[in-house]
Order: C-alpha cells, then sequence, then structure tokens
C-alpha cells in the first residue's frame, strides 16, 4: 500500500509538471480524463490510490504552473494576476526571482492548511448555515471592494459589468469547457497581443534568490491566514479576489503580492478537499473527481490525501524552481514576439480542439474585452467579474 501511494504520488507529480507546462491545459480537464479511466485503474488498484494521483498532480499543477504565466503570459484562472507584478519583474531581469516568490509562498502555505483542516473538520459541519447567509454579502462585498480601490472607478465599474455580462453568456451557452476561452481571452491571449504589439524586449535574467525581510514573508502569512480559507467554501470567490483582498489589508507590494498569491492558490486547493470531507460540498474541479471517485471520505482518506499535499508541495517546490532556473537562462535568447505569436497560435488550437467553433467566438470577444480591461489601466482583477456577477446573480435570483 505504501509502496503504491508512492509510486501515485511520484507520477501525479510529473503529470502535474507537464500540465502545468502547457499553456491553455487546465487541471480539471486533466483530472477528469483520469476520472474517464479509472474503471480500468480500479481493476488494478484502489481508489485512494487514484486520488493521491489526481491530489499531488493538481498540487503540482500549482506550483508549476507559474512558470508559463511569469515567462510566456499564458496563465490558467488561477495565476492570472502573476502576469503582471511577474511580467514586470521578467522585464526588469527578474523572472527567476518572480517565479521564486510565488512558489514560496505556495511552500508557506503548509502550516495554513494544517491549522484550518482541523479546524474545518472540527467545526465546519456546525456552521453551514452561517456560511450560507454568508456567502452572498461576501461576494458583494469582494465585488465592490475591488472596484473601490480603484483611481477610476467608473471605468473599473465599466470592465466589471461588461466582463460579468459576457461570463453570464458564455456559461448558459452550450459549449464544452467554457471557462477555457472565457479565461484564457481575458487573461491570456489579450496579454500574449499587448506583448507582440510592443515588442516586448526580455533581459537577460538574475538567477538569484530574493533576499526577504520578516516583514514581507509573515504579513503575507496573516494577511492569507484570514482572507484565503474563504475561497474554499465560498463559489466563485477565487484566489484572485483572495489575494487582492488579503494584499490590500497590508498594502502588499510587488514581493508581497506574488508571495500572498501563492499562498492563497495552495490554500484554496488543498482546502477543498478538507471542505469535501467536512460539509461534503465540492468547490473545486479536482474536488469534484474526488467525490466522484470516493463518495464517502473516511477521516483515514482525507488524512493520506493532507499528507499527499504537503509531500507533493515539497517536491514541486525545489522541481519549479529548477525549470524556472533553466527558463531563465534562455528566455533572453528568444524572440520573444516569434514566442508569443508560436503561444497564441497554440491557445486557439487548444480553445477549437475543447470547445469547437463557438470557444474560438468566445475567444476572440473576451480577448478583445482582456485587451480593453489592460488599455483602461486598471486592475485586471475587475475582469473577474466574468465568475463574480453570474453567481452573486444565481444567489440573488
Amino acid at each position: 500500500m505504501i509502496i503504491e501511494l508512492i509510486v501515485a504520488l511520484l507520477l501525479g507529480v510529473t503529470i502535474g509538471c507537464l500540465t502545468g507546462l502547457t499553456p491553455g491545459i487546465h487541471i480539471n480537464l486533466v483530472s477528469a480524463i483520469i476520472l474517464s479511466l479509472s474503471a480500468i485503474m480500479l481493476k488494478f488498484t484502489s481508489p485512494i490510490i487514484i486520488a493521491v494521483l489526481v491530489v499531488s498532480m493538481s498540487i503540482t499543477h500549482i506550483f508549476i504552473d507559474f512558470i508559463p504565466s511569469i515567462f510566456l503570459g499564458a496563465p490558467d484562472e488561477n495565476t492570472v494576476l502573476s502576469i503582471l507584478p511577474g511580467h514586470e519583474m521578467l522585464k526588469e531581469g527578474n523572472g527567476y526571482q518572480a517565479v521564486y516568490l510565488s512558489v514560496f509562498g505556495c511552500l508557506i502555505s503548509i502550516p495554513i492548511i494544517i491549522i484550518y483542516s482541523v479546524l474545518f473538520i472540527l467545526f465546519l459541519p456546525e456552521m453551514q448555515s452561517i456560511i450560507k447567509l454568508a456567502i452572498l454579502p461576501v461576494l458583494i462585498f469582494s465585488s465592490l471592494f475591488i472596484i473601490i480601490t480603484e483611481k477610476s472607478k467608473f471605468s473599473a465599474l465599466v470592465i466589471f459589468i461588461l466582463s460579468g455580462f459576457l461570463g453570464i453568456a458564455v456559461l448558459n451557452l452550450n459549449v464544452n469547457e467554457p471557462l477555457l476561452p472565457l479565461l484564457t481571452g481575458i487573461f491570456g491571449t489579450s496579454s500574449l497581443i499587448i506583448s507582440i504589439k510592443t515588442k516586448v524586449k526580455i533581459p537577460d535574467q538574475i538567477n538569484k534568490k530574493p533576499t526577504l525581510t520578516k516583514g514581507e514573508i509573515i504579513s503575507p502569512l496573516i494577511a492569507s491566514f484570514f482572507i484565503a480559507p474563504l475561497c474554499s467554501f465560498i463559489p466563485a470567490l477565487g484566489s484572485g479576489q483572495a489575494a487582492i483582498l488579503a494584499s490590500s489589508l497590508i498594502k502588499a507590494t510587488k514581493i508581497k503580492f506574488l508571495i500572498i498569491l501563492g499562498l492563497v492558490n495552495n490554500i484554496t486547493l488543498a482546502l477543498s478537499f478538507i471542505v469535501l470531507f467536512s460539509i461534503q460540498k465540492s468547490r473545486t474541479g479536482v474536488a469534484v473527481i474526488i467525490n466522484k471517485l470516493i463518495p464517502e471520505l473516511t477521516l483515514g482518506n482525507i488524512t493520506i490525501i493532507l499528507i499527499a499535499i504537503i509531500l507533493a508541495s515539497i517536491i514541486s517546490f525545489f522541481l519549479t524552481l529548477f525549470i524556472a532556473k533553466q527558463f531563465s537562462l534562455i528566455i533572453s535568447k528568444i524572440n520573444y514576439s516569434k514566442l508569443s505569436v508560436i503561444i497564441l497560435v497554440l491557445l486557439f488550437a487548444i480553445v477549437f480542439i475543447f470547445s469547437g467553433i463557438f470557444g474560438i467566438l468566445i475567444l476572440l470577444i473576451s480577448t478583445s474585452l482582456g485587451i480593453y480591461g489592460i488599455l483602461s489601466n486598471v486592475k485586471r482583477i475587475n475582469l473577474m467579474g466574468c465568475l463574480l456577477l453570474p453567481t452573486i446573480l444565481i444567489y440573488l435570483i
């Protein structure tokens, strides 16, 4: 059993590395493929072994995905916000440091994950009624907070509403993987087109880890401790919104923001499995897969999953830094505009394969909206209205 668990863990880390490095491939999609193959796999192993594979894969994906997000400008929904400070640092020659800060945040989230795992298991079932009442106010507050903290509040409101209406339309269309073209366009292809237009030149990179003060570590930890767990049980309040809320508590610099983003990403994903065990609610796509593999999680199951999360996080931290260092050695030698064109074509191909011709149409519209958001000089987190506004309307109606 132990050997099988170790093999599943290492296999999951390997697959997560590949998915994290491949722009446009979402971990939910790969998890769904594994689920479809589980009937065959269960002839040779047990559900908890497959669950460990899926969990370790998803954790590794969280870490590795910061590399294409920062170096290539091709993020998924969890790393979209790393583009702004991360790409800025890349253009300063500090791309490796940007990756380091992000995955360092992921790594130091482990104590918070352990603490909240115990608290959620003990107290979350009794708090369900309170949580249900709090969902709508929290969603509305987080949306308004993001808008009112902008210098140009009107522009932020317009972008939030436009992205919200786009999200409502897309989520009500009969399209496979609707979030793929929606989020890829808003945050991925739009950035790539701007990079191509401005002919970004990437300088030689400095392969040294940043020197961090105690304040740069402790304040993101404290802010994330209070904000990040909300994402694990409140729908549509993603890691992006949590990062904005947490960073606003401490007036975060670029360094602190990237650490916070790593913290909330790992905390949100890890605690989604604990929430599944405690109140039988699936708040992430990966948690849905785990629920289908093991409909009734036991305390023993969740303990194994928690250990897998910790081990996968430690392995992924060092693995990500190694790969990021290789990227930083070659990125300045590559024609970044040509690379952006290649990635752009790849993303369009991926969207067409998984979402069809309607997916391409969504991608074009969401890309246009993403470009408008960039040119409006407001935080691109306002574009997350594409998920927040539909959810708010569901709870209002």
